[in-house]
């Protein structure tokens, strides 16, 4: 148990790790996965780790200074992370966002006390689909915002305090959690900071743990497939950027893609099965997880990250209308 605690952004970290054999039964599956639930971080996702520990590295290396502005774009969850820790340690927070992206997000990042900015997508997106071309915008206007108000950027895809975060925190737990006794990994990837740490630590205590990344069926780019499908509903990763910084030179295990209609169908089975309520990367880790216990993982353990709350999916058609 906690003791009481100096502010939210210290409630960060140290989430639950749960056995989802209500599903593994159900699917007449051997082995185990084993879900973080990262949703239980005080914005809802495991990018409070993230914004938590860019803002950290930050200031210790006196490279944001108080009181300064900070500046980011997001599909949501770096930007709540960012609402939270900023608004304890006193600067303020312009979020950068696609319109594509859900708007319980841009809703919660401003009742959290962030200026939110909105940014259309391109003609020929999607609603509900945030491509590559799509973040490449946010992308212009947040460096705009940095020029014109002298923000610090918080560059979730090469601050290093992004992969630390997960390597310190997010790996650290699981190896801890488990004892040790852990199989595997599976993450879908976004800026590319969590498979990267977490994927250093457990190699570094257990060499032999097998590390996939997940994307997008269409846009598997970082398996080094052709981009058929850059839209697809999976928000907060698979953009299509094949170059991700924290990458490079990191070892996979393998690549596994999923489909939208996938990923849906994982969401509302953790929902159902488990009472595990995360968005649609969340059902892209566990699909990802049952391929490979059906495959070359059988009667290994997975762990995976339930990433964000379902909550910031009511407006999608991830849940059915009542």
């Amino acid at each position: 148990m906690r003791k009481v605690l100096a502010s939210a952004s210290d409630a960060i970290g140290c989430t639950p790790l749960v056995r989802l054999d209500r599903i593994t039964s159900s699917l007449a599956l051997d082995g185990t996965i084993l879900a973080k639930l990262d949703y239980l971080n005080p914005g809802g996702s495991k990018k409070d780790r993230v914004a938590r520990g860019i803002i950290d590295e930050a200031e210790r290396l006196g490279t944001l200074r108080p009181g300064q502005p900070v500046v980011e774009l997001t599909s949501g969850n770096t930007g709540t992370g960012l609402a939270i820790v900023c608004g304890v340690k006193g600067h303020p927070f312009i979020a950068v966002m696609s319109r594509g992206n859900s708007r319980e997000r841009a809703r919660m990042m401003s009742a959290l006390g962030a200026e939110v900015v909105l940014v259309d997508q391109l003609p020929e997106s999607i609603p509900g689909q945030v491509s590559g071309g799509d973040l490449a915008l946010v992308d212009a206007k947040a460096r705009e915002i940095e020029l014109t108000r002298g923000a610090f950027r918080a560059d979730q895809f090469t601050r290093d305090g992004n992969w630390i975060a997960h390597f310190e925190g997010t790996g650290t737990e699981l190896w801890e959690q488990t004892d040790g006794q852990l199989d595997g990994f599976v993450d879908f990837v976004g800026s590319g900071g969590t498979y990267a740490g977490v994927t250093k630590k457990l190699k570094a205590v257990k060499p032999e743990t097998k590390c996939f990344v997940v994307e997008p069926e269409g846009a598997a780019v970082l398996a080094g497939q052709s981009l058929i499908r850059p839209e697809h509903p999976i928000q907060g990763g698979g953009y299509s950027m094949e170059h991700l910084v924290y990458l490079r030179d990191m070892p996979v295990d393998g690549y596994i893609q999923v489909t939208g209609d996938q990923a849906r169908q994982g969401a509302r089975l953790l929902a159902s099965k488990e009472g595990i309520f995360g968005g649609f990367s969340s059902g892209a880790n566990l699909m990802a997880a049952i391929s490979l216990l059906r495959g070359e993982m059988k009667g290994k353990t997975i762990a995976m990250i339930v990433c964000d709350s379902g909550l910031k999916y009511l407006s999608t058609d991830l849940w059915a209308e009542v």
